[in-house]
């Protein structure tokens, strides 16, 4: 494995990704940094698609400006998650086709019920904000 390699699943292990969770991948497209794909996919086995219908650990959310809105996106995202579960949001970086303000993240994220707890840079093209579902919000919701 290359140092790249190893620094993406290392960074997906701080992100709080682990072995053998259910991890959902929503919004996929040849656009996605796939080495950071890859490492998550190393590290958790394999992803489960949009279709899957039973409870996931945690979700990979691929998300651009023109992909429709925001909010729906991410309550989507969350009805089939655990209490406390890692929603994981990538959107293009400042500058790249469909960037997302980060005020619209912010906006949607608190209508959507979740906690922003902090952005990082995942790859040349694209970042990541980690967001969080509350254990009262994700109880109250089923």
């Amino acid at each position: 494995m290359s140092a790249t390699a190893d620094h993406a699943e290392s960074l997906a292990a701080r992100l709080g990704f682990q072995s053998e969770q259910v991890v959902q991948e929503i919004g996929y497209d040849d656009d996605v940094d796939q080495e950071f794909r890859d490492a998550v996919e190393e590290l958790v086995g394999e992803l489960v698609d949009e279709e899957y219908d039973d409870v996931a650990d945690a979700v990979l959310l691929w998300f651009r400006e023109d992909d429709g809105d925001l909010t729906d996106a991410l309550v989507d995202a969350t009805e089939l998650v655990e209490d406390a579960a890692l929603i994981l949001l990538l959107t293009p970086k400042t500058g790249r086709d469909g960037y997302v303000e980060a005020s619209d993240i912010s906006e949607a994220a608190e209508t959507a019920g979740l906690s922003q707890t902090r952005s990082i840079s995942v790859g040349k093209e694209w970042a990541a904000t980690k967001l969080v579902t509350p254990k009262t919000a994700a109880k109250t919701k089923r």
